[in-house]
C-alpha cells in the first residue's frame, strides 16, 4: 500500500517508522523544505524526535503534490490549525477520489469550533475517511513499546481494513464508529494535561492530580454527550486512556506548559521555549466557546482558560476550584 503521512512532527515521523517496520511504503511530508532536506540527510527528527533513526527507505519531501501523488492512503498529522490551508492546497491537486483519508490530529479548530473530520468534510467532501486516536506518546510508538489506539469511522468496513493495516504485536488497534467521541476524548485531554502540568508546578501530590484526572473526565464526558458522543467512548482508550497518558507523561507537552505556568513563568515564555506544538493551547479556547454554546459546566475548563488568557495566578484558580458551592458527585 502507498502511504503518505503529512507532517513531519514527532507523531508524522513515529508513524511513518511504524508502517515502516511493517513492510508498507510510507513517505513523510512537511512543510518548511529546509527542514526537509535536513531530515532526509541526517534522518534524526531532532526537533520533534531525537535519538529515533528514520530508516533510509522512507521518502522525505516538502513537494505536497508528489507527497500525494498515487497515493491509497494520506494521514494528516499536522497541527489543528493548519489543517484547513493544508487541505485546501490538496484540493487544487491531483489527488485520486478512492484514496483513504485518516486524521490522526488531536484538536479542535479556533474559530469554527469544528473537529478536523468535520474540517476535512468540509474542504474536500465526502471522502474516505477515519481518524485515530489513544494513549499514542510519539516515542513510545518509535521505539515499538506496547500501544493500544482507536480508530474511529462510520464505515464498518473501512475501519476493520484500516485496522489491519497498522495493527503490530506492539501497536493494538481497537474499532469504534463513535467518531464524535473519540476526536473528543483525543482533544479535550489536552486541556486537563495543562491543568495537571500546572498542579505539579504548584508542587501539589497525587491526590490533586486524581481529582484533576477523575474530575476532568466528567467535563470531557459532558461536553461529549451534548455535542452527540456516547458516554462510555469516553472510559475507553481514546477517552481514559488518553487522558492518563497526557496526563502523567514526562513526554507530555501539554503537561510541560501547565508545569512551566505553575512555576511562574507566563504562557509567552513558555511558548517562546518551545518547539513543539501543545495543542491544548488553543484547544482551551476552543472547549470554553462549545461549553457555552451548549450551556455545559466545566470549572476545571474555565480556570485553565483564565489562566492562560485571563492572568488569572494559578493559585487563584485553585482557591475558586476548590471553594465552589457543595455538590453531591
Amino acid at each position: 500500500m502507498r502511504i503518505s503521512i503529512l507532517g513531519d512532527g514527532g507523531w508524522g515521523t513515529a508513524l511513518a517508522i511504524l508502517l515502516h517496520h511493517k513492510g508498507l511504503k510510507a513517505s513523510l511530508w512537511g512543510a518548511f523544505p529546509d527542514y526537509v532536506s535536513y531530515l532526509d540527510k541526517k534522518r534524526i527528527n531532532t526537533k520533534f524526535l531525537p535519538q529515533i533513526k528514520i530508516p533510509k527507505d522512507i521518502e522525505i519531501t516538502s513537494n505536497l503534490n508528489n507527497a500525494i501523488y498515487d497515493k491509497e492512503l494520506i494521514i494528516f498529522a499536522i497541527p489543528s490549525q493548519y489543517l484547513r490551508r493544508v487541505l485546501k492546497m490538496i484540493h487544487q491537486l491531483d489527488c485520486p477520489r478512492e484514496v483513504i483519508y485518516l486524521s490522526v490530529i488531536k484538536g479542535i479548530e479556533t474559530g469554527s469550533l469544528k473537529r478536523m473530520s468535520e474540517v476535512i468534510h468540509e474542504e474536500i467532501g465526502n471522502v474516505k475517511l477515519a481518524v485515530l486516536s489513544g494513549p499514542t506518546i510519539a516515542y513510545e510508538v518509535a521505539k515499538e513499546i506496547p500501544t493500544t489506539a482507536v480508530i474511529a469511522s462510520y464505515d464498518k468496513n473501512l475501519r476493520k481494513y484500516l485496522q489491519g493495516i497498522f495493527m503490530t504485536e506492539r501497536f493494538r488497534i481497537y474499532t469504534n464508529d463513535d467518531v464524535i467521541g473519540v476526536e473528543l476524548g483525543g482533544s479535550l485531554k489536552n486541556i486537563i494535561a495543562i491543568a495537571c502540568g500546572i498542579s505539579d508546578g504548584l508542587g501539589f501530590g497525587t491526590n490533586t492530580k486524581a481529582a484533576l484526572l477523575s474530575r476532568g473526565l466528567v467535563e470531557i464526558s459532558r461536553l461529549g454527550y451534548a455535542m452527540g458522543a456516547r458516554v462510555r467512548t469516553f472510559s475507553g482508550i481514546s477517552g481514559l486512556g488518553d487522558l492518563v497518558t497526557t496526563c502523567v507523561s514526562p513526554y507530555s507537552r501539554n503537561r510541560f506548559v501547565g508545569e512551566q505556568i505553575g512555576k511562574g513563568k507566563s504562557l509567552k515564555q513558555v511558548k517562546a521555549r518551545m518547539q513543539m506544538v501543545a495543542e491544548g493551547v488553543l484547544t482551551t479556547q476552543s472547549a470554553y466557546a462549545l461549553s457555552l454554546k451548549y450551556k455545559v459546566d466545566m470549572p476545571i475548563t474555565k480556570e485553565v482558560y483564565s489562566v492562560l488568557y485571563k492572568n488569572k495566578s494559578p493559585e487563584r484558580a485553585v482557591r475558586d476550584l476548590m471553594s465552589r458551592e457543595r455538590k453531591e458527585e
